[in-house]
């Protein structure tokens, strides 16, 4: 069994700021719009395709050790990913589209393979919620 999540929202700042916020920067900012998540680049420079970055997750309590392996960086259009958290496999994908003149449309797809349906909603909620905290984090800083 496979859970597709994919929600998107609106921010109010140009795609290039929104891609620097989030792929860029990721390991720094990923634990200030998830602060289940604990990140560690193992990979040396800058983040981009082959980059491997350690993760230490938290949602449903005790501890997941796993990796995540940047498989597609374009810049200011999409950021996917691979992620292996202990057994589980999870494929996100983002894109950046603008939206008028100054605002981007955020989406993140996911894939969580081998999960139960009955995870869809929990699933969906978590991802709504980091679109929601990235929009205000990238909001709030000028």
């Amino acid at each position: 069994m496979t859970v597709h999540v994919q929600v998107s929202g609106v921010i109010d700042r140009p795609v290039a700021a929104v891609f620097r916020f989030y792929a860029h920067d990721h390991v720094r900012n990923h634990p200030r719009w998830d602060p289940d998540m604990h990140l560690e680049q193992v990979t040396e420079g800058p983040i981009g395709v082959g980059t491997i970055i350690r993760r230490r997750n938290t949602h449903f309590g005790a501890p997941v050790e796993g990796t995540m392996d940047v498989v597609e960086f374009e810049p200011d259009r999409a950021f996917a990913v691979v992620i292996h958290d202990g057994p589980a496999e999870t494929h996100g994908r983002i894109t950046f589209e603008p939206d008028g003149e100054a605002r981007t449309r955020l989406t993140i797809s996911a894939r969580f393979l081998g999960m139960d349906e009955s995870m869809q909603p929990t699933m969906t909620s978590l991802i709504g919620r980091t679109v929601h905290n990235i929009k205000q984090l990238v909001e709030s800083e000028r």
